[in-house]
C-alpha cells in the first residue's frame, strides 16, 4: 500500500514580497542566465536556495534557510495539509489546464514496485542533491510522479476542491499560472489516502532527487533513532493522474557537439532509413515529424543540409537493440542505439561535452548555426501511457527521453526533514 501524508509546509510570508518574484524553475532547469536573472529579481528568490550561485552552495542554502526564518521571510505552518495544485498554460494554440497535489510520499525503493523509474541516473546529479540534503534537512523541491486513475476519483476531489477560494496563484517566467489550495480538512485528506494507497507510482521528473533522498534515509536511519513517522522516510512530491489531458510530453531534441555529417556517414545512414531532403528550417522540421509521428522519424541538420530520416524496416535493427520488443521501437531507443552508436560509432557520451539537449526546434537550430553543436537531431514526444506502461515492466528509456511540461516551480512549499519532525 502506498502511502501519503499531509506535512506541515515551510512558505514564504508577506514579508518576501510578491510570489512572482520569489518562485524559479527546479535546480536543473536552471542555466546561468536564469540564475542570474533570479538573484537580481529579488534578495529571496528560491533560486537562492536550490541553486545559490556562491560557491559553497550547501553551507549558504542551509545558512540561508536559518536567516530567513528568523526574519520571519519564511514560516512554517501550524497545521499539517496537502497541496492541490493546478497548472494554466497554452500549448501548440491550446490553453490546458493540469492538477495534482504536493504530498508527502513515503520513500520505497524501486525493488519494491511501488515506485517506478523511466529513466536513466547519474551520479554526479546524486552526490549533489544529497549534499544539499545533509546541509539544510529540508526537502527543497519536489519529484514529480504520475499514476492511474481510470475511476477518476482523485480527478473529481480535485474538482470540488477548485470551487474552492485558492490559498496562492503566481504565473511563472514562461507564463504558466499556478493555483494552490491548502487542504487541511482530515476526512478530504483521507479520501485522497484511500483514494491513492493501492496506486503504482512512475517518476515523471526529479529521478535524481528521488534517489538521492533514499540515499539519505538510510544514512539517517544508521545515524539516529527513527520512527516509521519520521520527516526523512518521505519525499515531497508532486503527483499526478495519467488521465490528466493537461499532462503533456515535449520532445527533446539532441545536439551533437563533436560529430559532423560525412557523405559516409550519410550512405551508413541510408542502411537503416530513407533519407529525404528537407528545407533548413523550422517549419519543414515541424511538417515532417508531425506527418510522420505514427512511424520510426527524425530530422537531422548541420547547418546548412537537412534530412528527414524514415526507418526502412523494424526487423533490420531488433539486432542491434538489446531491449524488449516494446521499448525498442521507441524513437529514442533508435537514435541511441541504430543512429548514435551503430552509425556514428558514439558511446558513454558526456553531457554538454559530446552532447546537449534541447526543448525547441528554433533552438536546436540556433545552437548549430551558432557553431555550439554541429548537429541537431530532433524528434517527437512519447505518449505518457507510454512512459507508464514500459516502467512498470522495469524499463528505462534514455536519459532525456521525456519532458513533462510545465514544471512544478520550486518555491511554493518546503518540507522540514529535521529529527524532530513527524508526519
Amino acid at each position: 500500500m502506498i502511502d501519503i501524508k499531509p506535512f506541515r509546509s515551510i512558505r514564504y510570508t508577506e514579508k518576501a514580497g510578491k510570489y512572482e518574484n520569489l518562485i524559479t524553475q527546479p535546480y536543473d532547469k536552471i542555466d546561468p542566465t536564469l540564475q542570474e536573472g533570479c538573484y537580481r529579481r529579488s534578495e529571496y528568490n528560491y533560486c537562492r536556495l536550490n541553486l545559490p550561485i556562491e560557491e559553497k552552495r550547501y553551507e549558504i542554502a542551509q545558512q540561508r534557510i536559518g536567516k530567513w526564518t528568523a526574519e520571519g521571510v519564511l514560516s512554517k505552518d501550524k497545521a499539517s495539509a496537502i497541496y492541490v495544485c493546478r497548472q494554466e498554460f497554452e500549448f501548440s494554440g491550446r490553453t490546458y489546464t493540469r492538477t495534482g497535489m504536493i504530498v508527502a510520499l513515503r520513500l520505497y525503493g524501486y525493488e519494491e514496485n511501488k515506485v517506478f523509474p523511466h529513466e536513466v541516473t547519474y551520479e554526479g546529479p546524486k552526490i549533489d542533491r544529497v549534499n544539499m540534503l545533509r546541509a539544510t534537512q529540508k526537502n527543497l523541491e519536489s519529484v514529480f510522479l504520475m499514476y492511474s486513475d481510470p475511476e477518476g476519483t482523485t480527478i473529481d476531489l480535485f474538482s470540488k476542491i477548485a470551487e474552492t477560494q485558492p490559498s496562492m496563484q503566481v504565473e511563472d517566467s514562461f507564463r504558466v499560472k499556478h493555483v494552490v489550495w491548502r487542504v487541511t480538512d482530515p476526512r478530504t485528506i483521507g479520501l485522497f489516502q484511500k483514494a491513492i494507497e493501492n496506486k503504482t507510482f512512475v517518476i515523471t521528473d526529479g529521478h535524481h532527487r528521488y534517489e538521492s533522498a533514499i540515499v539519505y534515509r538510510d544514512e539517517r536511519r544508521e545515524k539516529e533513532k527513527w520512527t516509521e513517522d519520521s520527516a526523512f522516510n518521505f519525499q515531497m512530491s508532486y503527483i499526478v493522474p495519467i488521465q490528466d489531458e493537461g499532462l503533456i510530453v515535449l520532445p527533446v531534441h539532441r545536439l551533437l557537439k563533436r560529430i559532423s555529417l560525412t557523405h559516409k556517414r550519410l550512405v551508413e545512414l541510408g542502411r537503416f532509413f530513407t533519407l529525404i531532403e528537407l528545407e533548413p528550417d523550422v517549419e519543414a522540421f515541424e511538417g515532417f515529424l508531425e506527418n510522420n509521428k505514427i512511424k520510426h522519424a527524425f530530422c537531422i541538420y548541420d547547418g546548412e543540409k537537412a534530412y528527414g530520416l524514415l526507418l526502412k524496416n523494424k526487423k533490420t535493427i531488433s539486432e542491434l537493440i538489446p531491449h524488449s520488443a516494446q521499448s525498442r521501437l521507441l524513437d529514442v531507443v533508435i537514435l541511441r542505439d541504430v543512429v548514435f552508436k551503430t552509425v556514428l560509432k558514439l558511446s558513454d557520451m558526456k553531457i554538454d561535452k559530446d552532447i546537449s539537449y534541447v526543448r525547441s526546434i528554433p533552438d536546436a537550430l540556433g545552437k548549430v548555426k551558432s557553431g555550439e553543436a554541429k548537429l541537431a537531431f530532433m524528434v517527437n514526444p512519447i505518449d505518457p501511457k507510454t512512459v507508464f506502461e514500459l516502467a512498470q515492466k522495469h524499463q528505462r528509456m534514455p536519459e532525456k527521453s521525456t519532458d513533462f511540461y510545465p514544471k512544478i516551480v520550486s518555491g511554493l512549499t518546503l518540507m522540514d526533514l529535521s529529527p524532530e519532525e513527524k508526519l
